[in-house]
């Protein structure tokens, strides 16, 4: 018996019945995408990757609703058991999978890295999105008509709020000039939190989810040309150099993965700010 699934294009094709027992659904440049490719990498989990290419809409053909009634990226399909939103995902690995736990297993550390991913979810996780579309995806609806744009935010399940408040000309400078301050307190609590630990880590000597939850909105700042945020805070900047030159980073930053690698304009925009 086949199993159907979708490729980026929306093409069904069919898999063998010896398939890999790890199918992730994800998008490369998607940073809740990332954390999940990061922690299959670093447990030696092959997985067979489904791309989906988010501005054509792949994540809201029905086919893929049916997956994640969210109509976001990732979904993880374990033996035909689908888990999604990432933060789960990753701590559902974790514990089926338990060999290089990112998991303390101390009840008072492990609530202490919950927390930190509940702030993560909820600061970063949240406000790197609004310089991503400011900077990287505003052409791309620019360049829309208003009847397009409207019906591409009216699709979006948990994303439409947002559209609609980005509008086709993008979020106003107020709404940027508060993002860069949330992520400018969350370079704060890092700090705070690897100072309070010993570091080098945000719990200490060891890494966690914690620190694999807030990592794609790192990436994503120095990707966007904002890596100076966090200039003045030496125990950041070590530990983003110690996340770089974990194994399974580059393995989950592909090509393709960075902003950058897919959007000439956004580039360009690098280029000229360092010249």
């Amino acid at each position: 018996m086949a199993v159907f699934i979708i490729d980026r294009f929306g093409t069904d094709f069919a898999t063998p019945e010896n398939a890999m027992p790890y199918k992730l659904y994800n998008a490369p440049q998607s940073t809740c995408s990332q954390r999940v490719r990061f922690v299959l990498n670093a447990k030696g989990l092959a997985f067979e990757e489904v791309k989906l290419d988010l501005l054509a809409g792949d994540q809201l053909k029905p086919d893929y609703l049916a997956l994640n009634p969210n109509g976001v990226v990732p979904t993880l399909d374990h033996d035909g058991r689908i888990v999604i939103d990432s933060s789960v995902i990753v701590e559902y690995l974790d514990e089926v999978v338990p060999e290089h736990s990112f998991t303390p297993r101390d009840p008072v550390a492990r609530a202490a890295m919950r927390s930190l991913m509940r702030f993560i979810d909820e600061m970063p996780a949240a406000a790197v999105r609004i310089p991503t579309f400011n900077l990287a995806f505003l052409p791309r609806f620019q360049a829309m008509s208003e009847e397009e744009f409207l019906a591409f935010a009216e699709s979006k399940p948990l994303r439409k709020e947002f559209m609609l408040a980005m509008g086709r000309k993008g979020f106003p400078e107020k709404d940027m000039n508060a993002a860069l301050e949330r992520m400018k307190r969350t370079y704060e609590r890092m700090d705070l939190a690897i100072g309070s630990s010993g570091g080098p880590w945000l719990l200490g000597a060891d890494i966690t989810l914690a620190d694999v939850a807030v990592m794609p909105a790192l990436v994503r700042m120095d990707d966007l040309g904002l890596a100076g945020m966090w200039s003045g805070l030496p125990r950041v900047s070590r530990w983003y150099e110690l996340v770089r030159a974990q194994p399974s980073f580059q393995p989950t930053y592909y090509f393709g993965s960075l902003l950058t690698e897919r959007f000439p304009h956004l580039k360009e925009k690098r280029r000229a700010a360092a010249s």
